[in-house]
């Protein structure tokens, strides 16, 4: 019967021989070429985590006054949107546990983005001929980062609400076009217009996944047009793929990964309390948390905000204010390169040729020694921005944590820089680590043993 259907489908669609090709593909057998199929898992939890909460999620910003089961709040005046938050995480049935799945889940894939990133980074995969898919990964990592933080500002509470707060005050700091852009984002002052939750709500729930949606199987379709690369190794050349073939092989490591992915993700769900609102209590524009730390892939902007200096530039009738440099000029910087990197790397070694063999990180020391720097300079930037704990709990003024931290901004890249590059070179020249003689042991007549190295 199944013989009898496939040949019924493929008289009509033609896809016997595409489908015979496509799973005798070869896959890299390398782990870290898993790191892109943990991505693809957390979005679909995303989907499936996101579809449920948006139906159970009334994002308005009316005010309301809570009558519900968390009674510490009862008779609190609040927005709509975070009493509907309180009503999703302690009266609908599973809703907490989805929240906080779906919440690690976008922790996770954020993670993910990031580490495969920098996979594809220290061993110079995006080189020719990948360079528009090194450019699709940054555009989905910049996607990812702007569906996280509608996501976390969607439930009004205290802490979201002061997070927004912040975005807004650095959208506004861009001249001429700061005040359209924040209307547009959140259809008026805010707090007081009604029309940003329904806004963020529709660029969380519709806009930015579909986009990723549509940026992911773009970045899929050319991955498998041009091939995966691989690392050196036996019988492996620029113009090969040595690996697994997709099925079975490829396939029940793919299957068993995304088992362990969501198994991970339901179990920080179940038993790792995540973004516990309710503590927090409802958003007012006259109150402040502290401690307070947004998530962790938009803490690096927060560090960036605190530690940076109160300097305001006046230039022909308008004032750049100074949450401007760290807020929008820093991740300019940052990212422009960043996205520019393959056609950058041309420019420094003139090298034009496909690759399809990989670099070890120790191979290109200054690359490798380039990503230690903007890795010291972005861990720097997020341990400053909980600097306010740091100081709680080391009992030193915040002013001083500032200061450490901005000599860091500094000193750290420069330092990483230069002990990576001592290292890679130093294991470049001696190629690596050593590797013991492989031996046998043999017993002879009289009691002892005698070696006989192995090939």
């Amino acid at each position: 019967m199944t013989r009898k259907f496939v040949n019924w489908l493929d008289d009509r669609l033609g896809t016997a021989t595409f489908m015979k090709h496509a799973l005798r593909k070869a896959f890299p057998d390398h782990w870290s070429f898993m790191l892109g199929e943990i991505n693809l898992y957390c979005f679909a939890v995303l989907l499936a985590t996101g579809t449920f909460l948006a139906f159970n999620f009334d994002p308005a910003l009316t005010t309301t006054i809570y009558h519900g089961p968390y009674h510490l709040l009862d008779g609190v005046t609040m927005s709509t949107a975070y009493a509907s938050a309180l009503h999703l995480s302690f009266a609908v049935n599973a809703g907490l546990l989805i929240r906080q799945i779906h919440h690690w889940a976008a922790l996770l894939f954020v993670a993910g983005i990031t580490v495969h990133m920098a996979r594809v980074f220290f061993t110079g995969a995006f080189r020719n001929p990948r360079e528009l898919n090194w450019m699709i990964g940054v555009v989905l990592f910049l996607l990812a980062l702007g569906e996280g933080f509608t996501g976390y500002s969607l439930p009004g509470d205290l802490l979201s609400g002061i997070g927004l707060r912040i975005a807004d005050s650095v959208l506004l700091s861009i001249p001429v076009v700061g005040t359209w852009g924040s209307f547009l984002l959140l259809g008026g002052a805010f707090p007081y217009s009604e029309q940003v939750g329904p806004r963020l709500f529709a660029a969380h729930v519709f806009a930015l996944p579909a986009a990723i949606a549509a940026v992911i199987a773009l970045h899929l379709a050319i991955l498998w047009r041009q091939k995966h690369s691989q690392f050196r190794g036996p019988q492996r050349t620029e113009h090969n793929v040595v690996g697994s073939p997709l099925f079975p092989n490829y396939a029940a490591k793919s299957i068993a990964l995304g088992c362990a992915t969501l198994m991970v993700l339901v179990a920080l769900g179940a038993f790792v309390q995540i973004n516990p609102i309710w503590l927090f209590g409802p958003y007012n524009a006259y109150q402040a948390a502290s401690p307070a730390q947004p998530d962790w892939y938009i803490g690096w902007l927060d560090g960036a905000l605190r530690i940076s200096f109160p300097w305001a530039i006046h230039l022909f009738g308008h004032t750049i204010p100074s949450p401007f440099f760290p807020g929008v000029l820093l991740p300019l910087v940052l990212f422009a390169p960043l996205f520019l990197w393959p056609f950058i790397e041309r420019a420094i070694t003139g090298d034009r040729q496909p690759h399809q063999l990989l670099d070890r990180p120790r191979d290109v020391p200054w690359r490798t020694a380039t990503g230690v720097a903007i890795f010291m300079l972005a861990l720097d930037l997020t341990l400053a921005g909980s600097g306010d704990v740091q100081a709680r709990y080391l009992h030193v003024p915040v002013n001083v944590i500032n200061v450490v931290y901005r000599f860091g901004f500094v000193c750290a890249p420069i330092l990483g820089y230069i002990i990576a590059y001592a290292l890679a070179s130093e294991l470049r020249r001696t190629s690596g680590v050593q590797e013991a003689k492989r031996v046998r042991l043999r017993r002879n007549a009289q009691g002892g043993f005698d070696e006989e190295i192995l090939p």
